[in-house]
C-alpha cells in the first residue's frame, strides 16, 4: 500500500490548525481564598539583650543590692552605660 501526497490546497489549513493547537493559553484568575501571609516574628533576643543591659547598669551603680562586695566593680565600669 503506498500513500498518496497531500493536496497542495490543504496544507495551509492543516498547518493553521497544527499551530492553532500548538498555541499557550494562559489563564489569570483571582485566588477563591484571600492571601495568608504569616508573620510569626520571635523578638526574644532583643529583650534579652536590653534586660541584659538594664541589670549590668544596675550592678555597676548599686553592686550591694545583688549581693556583691563593692571591690568586685572596678570605679572605671561603675555608673557606665552601654
Amino acid at each position: 500500500m503506498t500513500t498518496k501526497p497531500l493536496p497542495p490546497y490543504l496544507a495551509p489549513p492543516l498547518l493553521a490548525l497544527a499551530l492553532a493547537a500548538c498555541s499557550p493559553t494562559v489563564k489569570i484568575e483571582a485566588p477563591d481564598k484571600p492571601i495568608e501571609i504569616n508573620l510569626n516574628v520571635r523578638i526574644e533576643q532583643e529583650v534579652r539583650v536590653k534586660l541584659e543591659r538594664d541589670v549590668d547598669s544596675a550592678i555597676r551603680n548599686d553592686p550591694a543590692l545583688f549581693g556583691l562586695p563593692p571591690a568586685s566593680v572596678s570605679k572605671s565600669e561603675k555608673g557606665k552605660t552601654p
